[in-house]
């Protein structure tokens, strides 16, 4: 329980200092390129700040903040109590088999009207030129 509480103060410690930074460089970035290329005006650090926290809200949402990192999209698809997850905890391996099956005759179809046709053969294996 103790180790829990310091990790999450690390960790709130490490966040803290490093959205300090990150808002030390949004500044000093901006403060060299914008002005000269735009005629902008230069911005204080607290301006930098919100800058971020706004980027933040427009480009990457609210959502998930507590998760970063490759492998935070990627968990959502597994994540305990996902339906896809359940149904195919549930399958046997045979029902798994054909599943996979019909997803590759899915992309097959799907790959004959891709723009990019031409570059694969009927196994969807790429093609080579001259072999």
């Amino acid at each position: 329980m103790k180790n829990t509480i310091k990790f999450r103060f690390a960790g709130i410690g490490i966040m803290l200092v490093t959205c300090a930074v990150f808002g030390v460089v949004v500044m000093l970035l901006w403060n060299a390129l914008m002005p000269q290329i735009f005629t902008f005006p230069q911005i204080s650090y607290l301006q930098s700040v919100g800058l971020l926290i706004l980027a933040r809200m427009l480009f990457g949402g609210m959502r998930d903040l507590g998760h970063s990192g490759f492998r935070a999209g990627n968990d959502r698809l597994f994540h305990h109590g996902n339906k896809f997850r359940e149904k195919w905890m549930n399958m046997s391996d045979e029902e798994r088999k054909e599943f996979m099956e019909k997803e590759k005759d899915f992309f097959k179809f799907n790959q004959r009207f891709s723009r990019f046709h031409e570059f694969f053969d009927d196994d969807g294996k790429p093609k080579r030129d001259g072999v």
